[in-house]
Order: C-alpha cells, then structure tokens, then sequence
C-alpha cells in the first residue's frame, strides 16, 4: 500500500532538515529526530482473543521496506474508529502516519464498528480496555521472535488517537495509573470520558470542526479544558464531523500536518517537530490554534 505523490510531497516536506546528512538510509533515526524520509506502508490484519467473549480484529499499517518491516524500532499509535466506522475508512490519515515512522494499530470494536451484529454505542465505556488489551498483545509479538514485528516495535512510546466515539474511547485510556507507556493522546472530534485526563500527565491533541453536528464544538472544548497542559486545540473553521480527515478536503492538510508534528515530538523527542508545530497548524480562514503544549 503506497502514498499518494501529492501527501509524499507534502510529509516530505514535513521531514526535511530534521535529520543528519550523515544519517544512514534504512537505519533507525539517531535519538530526538524521527525518519528523515518516506517509508512505502504494508498492511497486515490479526485478531486478539479470537475464540473469546470479546474478539477484537486490529489491522496493522508499518514502514516496509523490500516487502519486509523497515529497518528499527518504531513508536506505536493505537487508532479508534467512530460509532459505525471501521479502521480502513480512516486509511487516509493511518497510512501516512505509518509512512512518517510509526507502527499504527487500529482495532474493530465489537459493538460499535459498521458490521457490528450486536451495536450498542453504551459499549464505547468498554473499549479503552480493549485499547490496553491491544499494547499488550503488541508488546508480546514484539517479543515473539517467530513474528515478523518482533523487535521493530518500540512498545515502550505509544500514543491514542481517534475520531468522535474513538476520540472519547482515546480519552478513556488516559484514566488514573495509566502506564507512563503511554506518552500522547489525540482526541479528535471527540470528548471525555468518566475518569479521563488523570494518572501520568501525557500531551494531548484536540482537533474538531467548528461546525460539527454530530459533536458539538462545546463538547470538544470541555474535554480540552478539563486535560489542562500540556495541550493544544486545532479548530478547523467551518467544518463538521470529519470531512477534513478526507485527502483533498479544506483542512487535511493541516490537521496531517500537525498531527504527524504531535506525533514525531511526543514519541521521538523531536524538538525541531515542536517546534515546526504551530506553523504547521495554521492556514488563515482555515485552521486555528489553542496551544498550552509548552510552557
């Protein structure tokens, strides 16, 4: 699975200058800089639990190279889908996340995903445990010297992220004694969830439309408030639910673009990434930005 030449120039310009000339081609990035180019993105599809009460489908998107996973230890970045949704309608945003230098791991929830034969959005309390069900099986292939993961994932810097119920289900896994594994969140069109934004404090990203129906600006920005710092909030002006998560659309580019910066900073310890951050983020008439990331 490739990236689009128009979302290659653009992540490239993203990852320009942000690494050595000396920089071996195909080794892992030296320590504070993400991968200094593109990587082509495979795909692969497994099921934790299978035969249990709570079987739980996660398709995996990871640098390759040569038909192989490339070269290193990549962070991880567990991606919730909404309420009738599933994983690959999120490929746009996965797929490019994975080209940067990330291992994305996406979970089917149960009840909640678009061929659900049970649905029930009162199981989306349920899925932050289902998201730590799925570090933990990852930390296990990474240690399993038979898979072909094992020893490219760096379980130890992983990140949340999802759109709407996603979002909330992200929320969720930032609840009191959290493992410090978990270094980033990334809310988007979404809200909290009870007990959320407490144990180890972790930088978190809000991105919502400021015309959004089906979750209300409000809901979003209550969710931001409560997280405290370190946090940031990109509005993207006009839109609603999520059409600007679609290659092409008013805002994409954008919310690509700082996402990948949160991203490359929180879990490498990209400083020049944060620092490209704010820029990044804003495109008059289109985006706005709430930053309390850094002091």
């Amino acid at each position: 699975m490739g990236v689009p030449r128009p979302v290659v120039a653009l992540i490239t310009a993203l990852l320009a200058g942000c690494a050595p000339a000396t920089a071996a081609v195909g080794g892992p990035p030296p320590a504070g800089h993400a991968p200094d180019r593109l990587h082509p993105v495979a795909v692969r599809t497994l099921t934790i639990d299978p035969a249990g009460p709570r079987p739980l489908p996660v398709t995996l998107w990871y640098p390759a190279e040569d038909g192989r996973v490339a070269p290193g230890r990549f962070p991880v970045v567990i991606y919730s889908h909404g309420l009738w949704s599933l994983p690959e309608l999120h490929a746009g945003l996965t797929t490019r996340w994975a080209a940067a230098g990330f291992v994305v791991a996406a979970p089917t929830y149960p009840h909640t995903n678009l061929r659900a034969r049970t649905f029930t959005r009162a199981d989306v309390r349920n899925q932050p445990a289902d998201g730590w069900r799925l570090v933990r099986h990852l930390a296990q292939l990474d240690a399993d010297r038979a898979d072909p993961l094992a020893g490219h994932l760096d379980i130890g810097r992983v990140a949340a992220a999802g759109h709407s119920a996603g979002g909330i289900t992200t929320a969720g896994m930032f609840t009191s004694g959290h493992s410090a594994r978990l270094r980033a969140g990334i809310v988007i069109a979404g809200g909290g969830l009870a007990g959320s934004f407490a144990g180890p404090s972790a930088p978190l990203l809000f991105v919502h439309g400021t015309a959004d129906p089906v979750v209300p600006l409000g809901v979003g920005r209550a969710a931001y408030d409560r997280a405290g710092a370190p946090a940031a909030f990109l509005s993207v002006l006009g839109q609603g639910h999520g059409e600007y998560l679609t290659p092409g659309r008013p805002g994409f580019d954008q919310v690509l673009a700082t996402t990948t910066d949160f991203l490359r900073w929180t879990l490498y310890d990209d400083r020049e990434a944060a620092r490209r951050l704010p820029a990044d983020a804003l495109r008059p008439g289109v985006t706005a930005l709430d930053d309390r990331l850094r002091p």
